[in-house]
C-alpha cells in the first residue's frame, strides 16, 4: 500500500551555513502597513512573504487583469483572432463608455473594432466598455464571459476566486486574494509573453483621443512593467505589481488599503523589501543526495532521492531562519526503480506555510528482489508498517 511519507531534512536552517550573508543580531525584516500582502519569486518559485494571503475582498478595476487574461487564453486556443473585430454594442457604450462617466476607450457606438486594439483600450486605458466589447464579442454577454473568467482562474490556481463582471463594477460577490492576484500575475508572465508589453505602454489613442497608461503605479516603482490597480468601496485600495530588475521578477499584490497613496507606499515597500531583505542561495546542487526513499521487494530496501537540478531559495538575511526542509514522496516505492524516476518533492516550510518546492528523482536503480527478499519485506510491512 503506497501512503505519503513526509521525511524531515532539518529543524532549522542558519543563515551562514546557506552561505547567505550574516547581518548582526536584531536585523530588520520585511513588514508592511499593507492588511493583505503577497511577494513572490517565479524564478524560484519562493514565497518571500504572506500576509492575510488568503482573506478574500473585492478586485475592483483589478477585475479587468482577469479579463485581459482570459482574452489571452482565447487567443492562444484559438477561438478568437487579434484581428477578429467585435461590434461596440449599445450596452457597452452606454454603460462602459463615455455616457457612464467611467474610465473608458470611446469606443463609438455599433464600430467594430479589432481585439488587439480592445485589448490595448482595456490594458492602457482601463476602459469599461473595452472589457464589455471583448465579454460580449466572445461569449455575447458579460454574464457567460465572466464564468469563463472564473473556469480559468480556477484552473490556473486562483482557488479563492470569484468574477461576475469583465470591468470589476460593484459587487459583493466578486472576490479574490493577493495570493490568487499573484498566480494571475504569474500566469500572464509566464504564458503570455507576446501580450505582456501592453500593461508597460505608456499611453493609446483611439477614436482621435491621447490617453496615457492608467496604472498609478507606473513610474512610481523602479522598472515596474504591469499589472494593475484597483479599488472598491467596501474593501478599498489594491494593487498587483510586477518589477524586473537585475535580472530578478518579483510579483507582489497588496490589500485593503485606505487611499493611493497609501496603496503606493505599501506597494513600495514589499517590492523593494524583496531586495533588501532577503538573498538567494543554493541550499543543494543537481544530484546531491537529500534523503532516502523506502523501497519494496527489490535487492535494496532504500534508494537515494536526489535534487533534479540546482535548488536555489531566496532566503531572509537572517542570522537564524525559522524555516525547515521536508521531503515528501508516495512510498514505499516499488521494485523495479529506475535512475532518474521523479518521485516527490523537496518543500521549504516557513511561519507562512510551504514557501518552496523542488522535484525529486531517484538517484539509483533497484533491480527486482527476489522471492525470499519479497517476503521478507511483506513481514516487516506486517509487523512494523513501513515508517
Amino acid at each position: 500500500m503506497l501512503n505519503l511519507k513526509v521525511l524531515t531534512v532539518a529543524a532549522g536552517l542558519l543563515a551562514g551555513g546557506l552561505g547567505l550573508p550574516v547581518p548582526e543580531a536584531g536585523a530588520e525584516t520585511l513588514k508592511t502597513n499593507a492588511p493583505m500582502a503577497y511577494l513572490y519569486e517565479p524564478e524560484s518559485k519562493t514565497i518571500l512573504f504572506a500576509k492575510e494571503a488568503d482573506k478574500p475582498f473585492e478586485p475592483g478595476s483589478l477585475a479587468k487583469v482577469m479579463t485581459a487574461a482570459t482574452v489571452f487564453a482565447a487567443m492562444s486556443e484559438g477561438e478568437i483572432l487579434p484581428h477578429t473585430k467585435c461590434r461596440i454594442s449599445e450596452h457597452a457604450w452606454r454603460t462602459g463608455g463615455a455616457p457612464a462617466g467611467g474610465t473608458t476607450m470611446f469606443a463609438a457606438i455599433k464600430s467594430e473594432i479589432e481585439v488587439l486594439d480592445l485589448l490595448q483600450g482595456l490594458i492602457v486605458h482601463h476602459g469599461n466598455d473595452a472589457a464589455i466589447a471583448l465579454a460580449e464579442c466572445l461569449d455575447g454577454s458579460e454574464e457567460k464571459f465572466a464564468e469563463r473568467m472564473t473556469v480559468l482562474a480556477k484552473n490556473i490556481g486562483m482557488t479563492g476566486s470569484r468574477f461576475v463582471n469583465p470591468t470589476g463594477y460593484q459587487s459583493e460577490v466578486a472576490k479574490t486574494t493577493v495570493r490568487d492576484l499573484v498566480r494571475l500575475g504569474d500566469y500572464i508572465v509566464e504564458n503570455h509573453r507576446a501580450y505582456y508589453p501592453m500593461f508597460s505602454q505608456p499611453d493609446f489613442t483611439w477614436n482621435k483621443i491621447f490617453q496615457r497608461n492608467k496604472d498609478p503605479l507606473l513610474g512610481e516603482i523602479r522598472e515596474l512593467d504591469g499589472l494593475g490597480a484597483g479599488q472598491s468601496e467596501t474593501d478599498g485600495y489594491a494593487a498587483l505589481a510586477s518589477v524586473e530588475r537585475d535580472g530578478r521578477r518579483v510579483i507582489a499584490a497588496v490589500a485593503g488599503l485606505p487611499s493611493d497613496k497609501a496603496r503606493l507606499a505599501a506597494a513600495k515597500e514589499v517590492i523593494e523589501g524583496s531586495w533588501e531583505y532577503f538573498g538567494i542561495s543554493k541550499i543543494y546542487s543537481r544530484g546531491d543526495t537529500i534523503a532516502n526513499a523506502r523501497v519494496f521487494g527489490g535487492t535494496q530496501s532504500e534508494v537515494p532521492l536526489i535534487a533534479s537540478s540546482d535548488v536555489s531559495v531566496l532566503l531572509p538575511r537572517g542570522t537564524t531562519l525559522d524555516y525547515r526542509l521536508r521531503v515528501v514522496y508516495s512510498g514505499p516505492l516499488t521494485a523495479p526503480v529506475t535512475a532518474g524516476t521523479a518521485t516527490g518533492e523537496l518543500r521549504v516550510i516557513g511561519a507562512n506555510g510551504i514557501v518552496y518546492r523542488a522535484p525529486l528523482e531517484t538517484g539509483a536503480s533497484v533491480p527486482e528482489g527476489s522471492m525470499q527478499e519479497k517476503a521478507l519485506d511483506g513481514l516487516m510491512e506486517l509487523l512494523f508498517g513501513w515508517l
